[in-house]
């Protein structure tokens, strides 16, 4: 099984308008899917710097003397590539969620089909994982993670059967959560409700929202003059973020005027919004809600 299959790959890195000598950076290196094409397309003088903050994906590494793999979260993007001398960049390419290899191995604990310890971490060096956030979590806080990162208009019933179950013992696995919440999950929605579930958990645990508006924000920065950007969204929190940044640099509220009226925006979008075709689809279910934005730096 592939490691990670990439999503949209031809149209995210079309979107980057890739300089044969610019440098870009990959903040989601997994497989390499992304980091393969781009190098493809530059030539002996470009560079390519990618992220991936999964030990995993480490055995994926390029051998490539343009390449450099960092095993950091990308919300420290400026930072570390700074460490390697890189002030700005000609393009970045974020292809966001879990990754293939995190879904399909069990003890990782990401996917619904499989029976594992609660887990949920994208890199094993966080403290925060998915047994913490179930057994320690207080009412107001269970609620605020179903609520907000899974949208589930149930969550204070949620929070509540939680912490009433884990009182009398703690739940350990995704089975017994499964089984704890399980008048909330009737067979008609079950995989639908269950996919809610386990991802307002997960973006709790690595703290996605977060990290988004810090990369972003990041990028915004070292961007250079009409250098890109191209995003790869998979849930409409997500995309909302991304929607509404790259919009008009801010993620609530509205810019500032200039003296003739006009907002002030940082970002030009480049085309519309693009989705996989069916083909893709079939080929890779996982692609089956992704949504890639593109934004040039103005």
């Amino acid at each position: 099984m592939e490691y990670h299959n990439p999503v949209l790959l031809q149209a995210s890195v079309d979107g980057l308008n890739i300089k044969p000598d610019g440098i870009y950076v990959d903040v989601t290196f997994g497989g390499g899917g992304h980091s393969k094409e781009i190098l493809k397309r530059l030539g002996p003088n470009g560079k390519l710097f990618a992220f991936d903050q999964d030990e995993d994906a480490l055995a994926n590494a390029l051998s490539d003397e343009r390449f450099t793999l960092i095993n950091e979260n990308f919300r420290f993007i400026k930072r570390f590539l700074r460490f390697y001398g890189i002030k700005s960049v000609d393009g970045i390419l974020a292809d966001l969620g879990v990754s293939s290899h995190q879904f399909d191995v069990p003890e990782r604990g990401f996917s619904t089909r499989f029976d594992a310890g609660l887990d949920m971490r994208m890199s094993q060096k966080n403290d925060l994982n998915a047994y913490r956030v179930v057994n320690e979590y207080d009412d107001a806080n269970l609620k605020r993670v179903f609520l907000d990162y899974g949208e589930l208009k149930n969550a204070p019933a949620l929070a509540r059967t939680i912490i009433e179950a884990r009182e009398e013992q703690p739940i350990k696995t995704t089975d017994e959560l499964k089984e704890v919440l399980a008048r909330f999950l009737p067979e008609r929605v079950r995989n639908k409700i269950l996919a809610q579930i386990y991802q307002a958990i997960r973006i709790e645990v690595n703290q996605e929202m977060d990290v988004l508006k810090e990369f972003l924000e990041q990028s915004l920065e070292i961007l250079n003059p009409s250098g890109r950007l191209s995003v790869i969204s998979y849930h409409s929190l997500e995309d909302r973020l991304v929607k509404r940044f790259m919009k008009n640099g801010m993620f609530e509220g509205e810019p500032e005027r200039d003296f003739f009226g006009n907002f002030s925006v940082p970002f030009k979008t480049v085309g519309k919004l693009i989705v996989p075709d069916n083909a893709e689809i079939k080929e890779n279910n996982r692609a089956r809600s992704a949504k890639l934005r593109i934004a040039e730096k103005i």
